[in-house]
């Protein structure tokens, strides 16, 4: 969609002519005077820097200077013989995957990003994250689907048919595609605009909601609480509840857990492997999740991952099992054994400074329908579908005598929009009147309602709760995946049209494979010791119903962990320089994997 006209990129030319541009490569006044005078007394540069790193005197001189200026202009060729000085040192006395590198974004300049992350992987060095450390990833994306953000091109704004722009200054922060923002209301679809103060962007739409800053998933999961009542259970959707049975994990079934308390909390999945003789599943049963047809019978649909390895053509979602065309259930209602109490955590009580609570137990109980299931053990289960543990979540009345559940929208429970208004500040009447539209919109399009989302409600310690209330509302109205429909989020620019292409450029696949990366999240938090300012503990940040003491010490223990057990992409991954591994392997008398 060319050309792509931005103020900013307009501007950029005077940046070149600016008094405050760097023409020269500049660097700290202490270090060149040391690193010049042992040239001086060392022609070898390897040896020059070590004659500096071997002196803590020296070290500390130029070391205790950080921070305060003091730079000087130099040469690139200088600073080129520097650089390249340490890093071979560096390897020489720590290991290749102890010189660790960081560039931003890039799409902004893929050969330019591609050449630092070349030399870093062709020497063995590690590559640092960029989308996640400057919170420009949405973790609720990996958390939800497993990849970081798979969202369409801003062109699909205008084959949307309702848009809410929520936390997304799309005038601002997408200058050169905000066109399709304004040009799509001109066939009629209506465009809101959530965010606490009046932007350019609630300038460009029709309606402005402004919740207190970060309450945004209250005013989502009200959101929510309406589209469910109204669309799934007042008055069912064929397209959202085909959708849901399709696309979502819904009727996926649940264990339940009895808690000393003598209620009930959702444990894990079910598995075709808990059930008698793996429910004729022989490829990884162990992977595959189970749901109720129709029919009332337990099958193994297509699209878990158990499907992904060993059984070609089958890791798709389709409402398939045993090769034979299905309708799954998603709720168990009609059919159930018994009901049974639940219990949820409830967060809205907790004290807050810049926003109101409503307290309320910390778990809240909900009555569940539950079906008995024989296990493959001898044992019996209690199981219930996610669509109801969903149901219950959101605060909804099933006509099971839960005294917990709303009947209306007016009550001063969990997820109404009363609810939300005491939180967020927004009339509830316009939070039933936005979701209605919002989802009626959905219904009549099949999807075509969008969400445009971004840094505003992005950059919070709480983001993942934001984005997943939202996410929530698309998939319950079926609008993830379709043209003009789901979500969008905008935060810088991390697609690569040529990214299969350019990885191996980038990161010397061509040469060796896997490249070393690290996360830079985890790396900075503790490299630059920020986790020793770290005010919170893993217990203040607990769900009611978790047992506290599986989470004791500090922050930093548990990033820690996650990077051993390689939850966390993590390097440098030992504690010795791996160049001298095989020296001490076979100094030991051991092949090198069975020394380290």
């Amino acid at each position: 969609h060319e050309p792509r006209g931005c103020p900013r990129g307009a501007s950029y030319s005077w940046y070149l002519y600016s008094a405050n541009r760097l023409k020269y490569p500049l660097a700290r006044k202490r270090l060149i005077a040391l690193w010049r005078e042992a040239l001086a007394q060392h022609p070898d540069p390897v040896q020059a820097w070590d004659s500096i790193m071997q002196d803590p005197v020296k070290t500390l001189s130029y070391k205790q200077v950080r921070g305060k200026g003091g730079f000087i202009r130099s040469s690139w060729k200088e600073l080129n013989q520097l650089i390249a000085a340490a890093n071979v040192w560096t390897i020489k006395n720590y290991g290749p995957d102890r010189v660790a590198g960081f560039s931003p974004i890039p799409a902004m300049s893929m050969v330019s990003y591609a050449a630092g992350t070349r030399y870093l992987s062709l020497l063995g060095g590690t590559c640092l994250s960029f989308y996640d450390w400057y919170c420009d990833l949405p973790p609720a994306s990996p958390m939800t689907w497993g990849e970081q953000t798979d969202v369409p091109e801003s062109a699909d704004w205008y084959n949307s048919s309702y848009i809410i722009a929520w936390g997304s200054n799309v005038p601002q922060t997408r200058t050169p595609d905000a066109h399709f923002f304004t040009e799509v209301r001109y066939k009629g679809t209506k465009t809101i605009a959530i965010t606490p103060d009046f932007s350019e962007v609630a300038k460009l739409s029709d309606q402005w909601l402004a919740p207190k800053q970060g309450t945004d998933s209250a005013l989502a999961m009200a959101m929510g609480h309406v589209i469910l009542k109204t669309f799934h259970l007042d008055n069912p959707s064929d397209y959202f509840l085909d959708y849901c049975r399709t696309y979502t994990d819904m009727p996926m079934l649940v264990m339940l857990e009895r808690r000393e308390e003598g209620f009930y909390v959702p444990g894990r999945m079910v598995r075709a492997a808990d059930l008698v003789d793996d429910l004729g599943e022989s490829n990884n049963p162990e992977w595959k999740t189970v749901a109720y047809n129709s029919a009332g019978e337990l099958v193994a649909p297509n699209g878990s991952i158990g499907f992904r390895w060993g059984e070609k053509g089958k890791w798709n979602l389709e409402q398939q099992a045993a090769g034979q065309a299905i309708e799954l259930k998603l709720s168990l209602l009609d059919n159930r054994d018994d009901a049974v109490t639940v219990g949820f955590p409830y967060f809205g009580g907790n004290e807050n400074p810049h926003f109101r609570s409503i307290k309320q137990d910390p778990v809240t109980l909900h009555q569940l329908p539950v079906k008995q299931l024989p296990l493959a053990n001898g044992e019996s289960g209690l199981v219930v579908s996610v669509y109801d543990l969903i149901l219950a979540n959101y605060g909804l009345d099933r006509g099971l005598d839960d005294p917990n559940a709303a009947q209306d929208f007016s009550e001063m429970k969990a997820y109404t929009p009363a609810w939300a208004e005491q939180i967020t500040g927004v009339p509830r009447q316009h939070i039933e009147q936005i979701a209605r539209e919002f989802a009626d919109t959905a219904h009549k399009t099949h999807g075509r309602s969008m969400i445009i989302l971004g840094a505003g409600v992005n950059h919070w310690y709480h983001m993942d709760m934001n984005y997943r209330g939202m996410i929530n509302m698309l998939v319950f109205c079926g609008c993830v995946g379709q043209s003009g429909g789901g979500w969008s989020h905008y935060v810088g620019q991390e697609k690569l049209r040529p990214q299969t292409g350019w990885l191996p450029l980038a990161f010397a696949l061509d040469w060796n494979r896997p490249p070393r990366q690290m996360n830079s999240t985890s790396f900075f938090y503790n490299h630059a010791s920020q986790w020793r300012y770290e005010k919170l503990t893993a217990r203040e940040l607990l769900s009611p119903l978790a047992d506290a003491s599986q989470f004791s010490g500090h922050l930093i223990d548990f990033n820690v962990r996650a990077e051993r057990m390689g939850w966390l992409p993590s390097a440098p991954q030992l504690g010795v320089n791996p160049l001298t591994i095989k020296a001490q392997a076979a100094a030991a008398g051991l092949t090198p994997a069975d020394y380290t």
